[in-house]
């Protein structure tokens, strides 16, 4: 697959895509065991996670100017590495914490916001949809495009340093529908659904 873009941003996506290289090598451990009732319990727990990587990333949007932009890569680590545990966890609401993989963990961080993900790693089987295990070729270019996505994001994220009070409320306001939006993946991809609606069991 060829990306398009500028030499002058290869750096940066080469840093973010170390950056989701190193968020999804270690799955963490889940902090939740199995229940009943998993996509309600999975909701409470993402509005929590949501509301702590606002906060988060709200607090490191405030500095002005320079200092703001060197906490623009730090702050996506720190979003990530919240969103990777809520992930887990909501695996673990459903007993299916020790199938993940960092496949299944670049699925739920990046599918919202990396339209080409989905097609490179959730496949029809029959009446499911499960997510193939990519080799280390396959994964060096999904993290690749995702590294291109997220710097093209990066560029409206990096403007609102200049703006530090408007622009730390839009970047906690985005982090907190981000996660829920990361959340919202994870229940499908847990419960065998795709955005078509809910496969057979």
């Amino acid at each position: 697959m060829a990306h398009t873009y500028s030499v002058g941003i290869q750096p940066l996506v080469d840093n973010v895509v170390d950056a989701v290289e190193g968020i999804v090598a270690r799955v963490p451990a889940t902090r939740e065991r199995k229940v009943e009732a998993p996509a309600a319990t999975a909701r409470v727990l993402a509005r929590k996670a949501a509301a702590r990587a606002a906060t988060l990333s709200g607090a490191l949007a405030l500095p002005p100017g320079v200092f703001g932009l060197l906490t623009v890569v730090p702050d996506l680590v720190a979003i990530w590495r919240i969103q990777a545990q809520l992930v887990s966890d909501i695996a673990g609401l459903y007993g299916r914490q020790m199938q993940l993989t960092r496949t299944h963990m670049l699925y739920c961080l990046f599918r919202h916001a990396a339209s080409q993900l989905a097609r490179d790693v959730a496949v029809r089987a029959g009446e499911r949809f499960v997510i193939q295990q990519l080799s280390g070729g396959a994964l060096r270019s999904v993290l690749t495009s995702i590294g291109i996505s997220v710097t093209q994001r990066l560029a409206g994220t990096t403007a609102s340093r200049w703006l530090p009070i408007v622009g730390a409320a839009a970047v906690a306001g985005y982090a907190y529908f981000d996660t829920l939006q990361v959340a919202k993946t994870a229940v499908k991809m847990l419960e065998g659904t795709t955005d078509e609606g809910r496969a057979d069991a």
